[in-house]
């Protein structure tokens, strides 16, 4: 994929659909210190069985690099200079679930030279349950 396709430019509408992510939520990932290795509830089947989960969980922080993934390869450098990400946990993400990000341009404000951009962003699994939801806010050609 040539992500130069992908980038938000000054023309792009209100309504553009950013390109998802997807990844699978693996247990060997779940349990790396950069994780949640503190929480045996992110990688240790029985333990989370024990605490009353159907699977190991994944940390709230994964399903948001997702979604950051997926707003670098839209927005670019943008998204390392005023831009903003805010996102709210809604449901448990499962070891093993496939997760798909997504997201649309909501909003886009005159602003200097250029535009600011308001999306909203999402990761859920694949029967389409949200996992976390919230908003990405980045300046184009400011």
């Amino acid at each position: 994929m040539d992500l130069e396709s992908l980038r938000i430019t000054p023309e792009t509408p209100v309504g553009y659909a950013l390109q998802p992510i997807k990844k699978k939520a693996a247990i060997q990932l779940m349990g790396s210190r950069v994780w949640g290795r503190f929480n045996p509830n992110h990688w240790d089947p029985a333990y989370a069985a024990s605490t009353g989960l159907e699977n190991p969980i994944q940390t709230g922080e994964m399903s948001s690099a997702y979604i950051s993934e997926m707003c670098v390869n839209h927005f670019g450098a943008a998204m390392f200079k005023n831009a903003r990400i805010v996102c709210k946990y809604i449901a448990s993400t499962l070891a093993d679930e496939v997760i798909v990000t997504g997201g649309v341009i909501t909003e886009k404000t005159p602003k200097g030279k250029g535009f600011r951009f308001k999306a909203d962003v999402w990761a859920e699994n694949e029967a389409g349950e949200k996992k976390t939801v919230g908003w990405v806010e980045a300046d184009i050609g400011v």
